[in-house]
């Protein structure tokens, strides 16, 4: 058996003459614990966090979307759309067109984005699960769908025809303008639904038919701004954008939902490592007790390390002793703290016992990955202070 690892088991497990040295191992070992369980809680809550945040993008944003390089739009030929077709791993595909427009409505005026859809948007989105009122648009119609942000801003309702929700999008070219009626597309469009997903969201586009947006913007009927596209799940992200690139001659853009939201990617990242990074600094706040308990125990068993090294124990199995001891310390402490952590975790995550609202409970998300964050944490910084505490062992200190 390994000498020093059966020692450090020994002490362990065995309380000292000394009470005072049980109290303090006790006390470091209380602090390892819930030092895990908190560090595991909070990396769950703010996991929970991030994929709450993100749902409400993800109900508006594709797996993928297509952008020209070139300009603000793209033609795309029937042999392209074939082509996109054959791509493994993608679902369906849809073709859009995005552009800052005029709204008004009953002496209102609101700019935002006018987004055309066509036929296949319900296959790659799922914007009609988000509807509050009302019903999705129809294709080839003036019908519009849009955000409780832009009806409330308006006090509109849906199929009002009394009042008509106009557009209003600049005529593309050049030259003076002589009369500001001639400088401007512009249609009256039928609001038949209303969205509801957050209050950025909500403000944000208008739903029409592409057709529409094609027209008022005076563009081809092959012409578009984008094509967002819906893959399979665990398709090959990068394989489904190097045949995208081939397609279009590298002549597109083709952003994933990260690179879509970069900013708030960032936010939340950098969120997540400084709650991570605050937490560990407890963690080695509460490993100093270890380290004065482990040096509190080398002062106790002087005598008996006094003895093993007449017997011809070396001073490093001496120190190993203690590092070992404080490891599994650590080790012991981690896994106890995690059980508990979990435990926590799973009861919020099935009973919902915090809510945020009498509706919303306070998102977590078990991942075995914050667990082998905790863990490596806990046993690192465990290990470190153990080697600090055990290079207290020395010659001198025993003659």
């Amino acid at each position: 058996m390994n000498f020093p690892l059966y020692i450090a088991k020994r002490y362990i497990l065995s309380n000292s003459k000394n009470n005072a040295i049980n109290i303090i191992n006790r006390i470091a070992s209380m602090g390892i614990i819930v030092g895990a369980m908190a560090l595991f809680v909070v990396l769950s809550v703010f996991s929970g966090l991030k994929v709450f945040s993100l749902s409400f993008t993800n109900d508006i944003d594709p797996d993928l979307k297509i952008s020209s390089t070139l300009g603000k739009s793209f033609l795309i030929s029937p042999n392209q759309e074939g082509q996109i077709k054959k791509i493994e791993g993608l679902v369906s595909y849809t073709k859009i067109i995005e552009e800052r427009v005029l709204f008004t409505f009953d002496g209102k005026q609101e700019v935002t984005y006018l987004k055309g859809v066509d036929a296949n948007f319900s296959k790659v989105n799922a914007m009609e699960t988000k509807l509050f009122n009302g019903q999705w648009l129809k294709p080839n119609t003036y019908q519009v769908v849009v955000g409780y942000g832009i009806s409330q801003k308006f006090s509109m309702g849906l199929l009002d025809f009394n009042r008509q929700l106009e557009v209003l999008v600049p005529k593309p070219g050049k030259g003076t303008i002589e009369n500001a009626e001639q400088a401007f597309n512009k249609t009256d469009v039928i609001p038949v639904g209303i969205y509801a997903i957050s209050e950025d969201l909500d403000s944000k586009y208008v739903f029409a038919d592409l057709g529409l947006a094609q027209e008022l913007l005076e563009y081809k009927t092959n012409q578009v701004s984008g094509i967002e596209i819906k893959t399979k799940t665990g398709a090959d992200e990068s394989a489904i954008i190097d045949q995208l690139q081939t397609i279009f001659n590298n002549k597109i853009t083709v952003k994933n939902r990260a690179q879509l939201n970069e900013s708030l990617y960032k936010m939340l990242n950098t969120e997540n490592i400084a709650v991570y990074l605050i937490f560990t600094l407890v963690i080695v706040v509460a490993l100093f007790n270890l380290i004065g308990a482990l040096i509190m125990m080398i002062l106790d068993k002087k005598g008996n390390l006094k003895t093993l090294f007449n017997l011809g124990t070396e001073i490093k199995d001496l120190r190993k002793i203690f590092l070992l001891q404080g490891t599994l310390l650590s080790v012991f402490g981690g896994i106890i703290g995690l059980v508990l952590g979990i435990i926590i975790v799973l009861l919020q995550e099935y009973f919902q016992l915090v809510m945020i609202t009498p509706t919303l409970a306070y998102p977590v998300i078990f991942s075995l990955e914050n667990v082998l964050i905790v863990m490596g944490t806990i046993v690192t910084l465990g290990f470190i202070a153990s080697l600090i505490a055990s290079s207290r062992v020395s010659k001198k200190l025993l003659e």
